[in-house]
């Protein structure tokens, strides 16, 4: 009998690895989208398309947390102005698991695995830390995993593109996307010959 594995999908892109090496696993896996943390709504929805091309191409169920940002605003309360990859990022994706841990035990799924440690900016001994951690408050089992190692982002480029999933040039919240709109600011002033070096 397979075991069931609640996947949490930060994005259709970084799921894509995870979502493959753990169907070929034989798990039976379920896609889970938080989405809390993603500003505008309209990225929200953009991201939620991709994330069920993805579930629809393995035939997966997709759980999505109705779009509401009051508990990720709370979370990142006072600390509007850490970097990108600081306090406020290590909080909301404790926020995510901890969402996704819930989820998990209120559809009676003993394991839990999360799409994050993909990310090269994201550091996955923290991430898998925390999702032990998690786990064990909530009783379940925290399945570790770095979608990186093995060539894995390459994967997930290739498979983002075979299946014609929306890749995001930002993390997800205002901050990450005011960081993302000045850096491309910068670079089409520098692409114009009007930026500083």
């Amino acid at each position: 009998m397979k075991e069931r594995l609640l996947l949490h999908a930060c994005c259709a892109p970084c799921a894509t690895v995870g979502t493959a090496e753990l169907s070929q696993e034989g798990w039976e896996l379920t896609l889970y989208y938080y989405g809390g943390n993603i500003h505008p709504e309209r990225e929200w929805s953009r991201r939620l398309e991709s994330l069920k091309i993805l579930a629809g191409n393995y035939a997966l169920p997709l759980v999505v947390r109705p779009y509401d940002t009051k508990e990720w605003s709370l979370t990142a309360q006072g600390f509007e102005n850490e970097p990108e990859g600081g306090r406020r990022c290590e909080l909301c994706m404790r926020l995510q698991l901890e969402n996704a841990a819930h989820e998990a035990q209120k559809q009676e799924i003993q394991w839990l695995c999360t799409s994050l440690t993909l990310s090269p900016q994201k550091h996955p001994d923290l991430i898998n830390t925390w999702g032990r951690e998690i786990c064990s408050r909530y009783g379940l089992n925290w399945l570790e995993r770095v979608w990186r190692k093995r060539n894995g982002f390459a994967f997930s480029v290739s498979e983002s593109k075979r299946l014609n999933l929306y890749r995001q040039n930002y993390c997800g919240c205002c901050f990450s996307l005011r960081t993302s709109e000045s850096a491309e600011q910068n670079n089409k002033r520098i692409e114009d010959g009007n930026g500083i070096f």
